[in-house]
């Protein structure tokens, strides 16, 4: 990871925010909020959500949004307005079972990819020399 100066995280720190952010990985990590917390709502996710996070990148509220929505369109998630709290309405998000099983395959897609990340850091990693050095 590059070691330049990060806004975040100071100078010669490795972190990810220069990668950019991975928005796809916000999806397995909300429907494992939501498996874990059963119901939340859309600002009580993006409070937690760098305790979730698996990237140093921050992850923006509209995209967390986004996610949301896509995750409700394709029936991993349901949503419902809680009126009965004073104050205005609010959006309330829990996972199906659709979306349990979406995250399950989620789990199995990462443990692969944790593999080949782990082999990738092991052939890249400290201690290696090219064929050019």
């Amino acid at each position: 990871m590059p070691t330049r100066s990060c806004p975040r995280h100071g100078r010669g720190h490795p972190c990810t925010c220069a990668m950019g952010n991975v928005y796809r990985f916000i999806e397995p990590v909300l429907l494992l909020m939501l498996t874990e917390k059963g119901r939340s709502y859309g600002y009580d996710l993006s409070e937690s959500l760098a305790d979730y996070a698996l990237t140093d990148a921050q992850i923006e509220r509209a995209a967390l949004y986004r996610t949301l929505r896509t995750l409700e369109e394709n029936g991993y998630v349901i949503s419902s307005w809680d009126v009965e709290n004073s104050g205005p309405a609010r959006r309330v998000y829990s996972v199906t079972k659709s979306g349990q099983v979406h995250l399950r395959e989620w789990a199995e897609i990462m443990d692969r990819l944790g593999n080949a990340m782990k082999a990738f850091a092991a052939k890249a990693g400290p201690g290696r020399r090219g064929k050019n050095q």
